[in-house]
């Protein structure tokens, strides 16, 4: 994100997102369906109305331009966004009520009122003029017919000659303006908007640059969920595709992910990014918004995110807690990891044949000089951490700044700590904060004649 407070117009479609939340044991008398005792009852802003909050709650200068209808879902709309500017018009129609009703982390049905495509509103002189000094503008298209209105287009396409224009197009909605920087559909959306077949990076290859002609705009990120972005691209040579590969990241709920994507690309693009760089700042918002919980995360008195892994985009402690659901073992293991080698590798290998998730207690920068001088690391705790999460044995990294990982154990407990040594388990300093819930210390084979030291050494005389 940008140091300074950006000035971002939202325009599009906003609706009421109600999420209720309960448990259920058991069936109704009346037919064979699931009783809910409701919990909680989370209402906010969506479409639109989600993509102002996230950037509101960033810290920028957030305009949103909508149109709403006369009544008290709009009235609960207007109190959800108390931190941004709100300049509508009157839709004609319902204010559009999605609930979502949850027992645990399963959705169990999803019930819309007032969604009813509604005519194409008319556009104030005041929603145009929101538009003026913004620093980005993102269009966020629930397909409800503003983007439809000729004077928002003839205004967004006049903004898109000097100013980056971030555009969330939807299947029902209009195709964006010519000349917006990059528009953002997902991989299901480009299939209906190109009627391309196929699947992965030479389907997302091939929509983009399909798009990109189509509707005449400078690029086009098609996003791919868990794997990324495929970006598409004219340049003075043709066309360009650049694959964004998206940070691992164990998530539930993935609401919400791609508005916080295309506001993450327009706050990049309004403090000077390249589109591709933008993209990979948008994609990585994406995912740290997932791993933090989701819209769970944008609640005001929501509990703070589970302890994040520094340096890296795995919540560790949500690996464990998913393995230890399902009934799993978690093995964990530590060390410095400064220039991994075979040795490591093998070692990894076999703690992580252990149980059902290895999570590394990594040394931090500051760890690995008070353990082994001035000089080290070789690399920083980050490309540690990125080279560690890179090994398919490798399921979380937790960073600790103490000489030993005790308190980074008690964080999560596992099962198992596995150390590669020519020494005892009983040897091993873990085992006394092991035995204080109950895990188990093993030693896992050592490889010799493979180290850390040795490899420097012979990288330093090679020179």
């Amino acid at each position: 994100m940008s140091d300074r407070q950006l000035r971002i117009v939202v325009v599009g479609d906003t609706l009421l997102d109600v999420d209720v939340s309960g448990t259920s044991d058991r069936l109704s008398p009346d037919a064979p369906v699931p009783v809910v005792d409701v919990r909680s009852d989370q209402r906010r802003a969506g479409g639109a109305g989600l993509v102002a909050t996230m950037l509101a709650k960033d810290g920028h200068d957030v305009t949103l331009v909508t149109v709403l209808g006369d009544d008290a879902p709009a009235d609960q709309l207007r109190s959800l966004l108390p931190g941004v500017r709100i300049v509508d018009g009157p839709s004609g129609a319902p204010t559009p009520v999605k609930t979502r009703v949850r027992v645990g982390e399963h959705a169990l049905v999803r019930i819309d009122e007032g969604c009813d495509t509604p005519p194409v509103p008319a556009v104030t002189p005041a929603m145009r003029q929101a538009l003026d000094g913004a620093d980005a503008v993102v269009v966020a298209d629930y397909g409800r017919g503003l983007t439809e209105a000729a004077e928002m287009r003839a205004a967004l396409s006049a903004v898109a000659a000097h100013t980056p224009v971030v555009w969330d197009p939807h299947p029902k909605g209009a195709t964006p303006v010519a000349g917006i920087t990059v528009a953002t559909p997902n991989a299901s959306e480009a299939h209906r908007f190109t009627g391309i077949a196929g699947s992965g990076v030479a389907f997302a290859t091939d929509a983009a640059a399909d798009l990109v002609a189509r509707w005449d705009v400078q690029a086009v990120a098609v996003t791919m969920g868990d794997r990324g972005a495929l970006v598409g691209s004219r340049t003075p040579r043709g066309a360009d595709s650049r694959f964004v590969p998206a940070p691992s990241v164990t998530a539930g709920d993935p609401c919400g992910a791609g508005d916080r994507l295309a506001a993450g690309v327009a706050v990049a693009l309004a403090a000077g990014a390249e589109v591709a760089d933008a993209v990979t700042a948008g994609v990585e918002a994406a995912s740290a918004y997932l791993a933090a919980g989701g819209v769970a995360s944008l609640v005001e008195g929501a509990p703070p995110a589970p302890i994040a892994v520094p340096g890296a985009d795995r919540d560790a402690l949500r690996v464990v807690h998913e393995v230890r659901a399902a009934g799993g073992v978690v093995v964990a293991t530590g060390g410095c990891f400064d220039l991994l080698h075979a040795g490591h590798a093998r070692t990894l290998s076999a703690a992580r044949a252990l149980g059902d998730c290895l999570v590394v207690c990594l040394n931090s920068d500051e760890s690995v000089r008070g353990l082994k001088g001035p000089d080290r690391p070789i690399m920083g705790q980050d490309d540690r951490v990125e080279l560690l999460l890179a090994l398919d044995c490798v399921d979380a990294v937790v960073v600790f700044d103490e000489s030993t990982p005790d308190e980074a154990l008690r964080r999560f407990r596992p099962d198992v700590w596995a150390k590669g040594g020519d020494y005892t388990a009983d040897e091993l300093p873990e085992s006394v904060t092991l035995a204080e819930w109950g895990g188990r210390v093993v030693t896992v084979p050592f490889h010799p004649g493979r180290s850390t030291t040795r490899l420097a050494a012979a990288i330093e005389r090679v020179g």
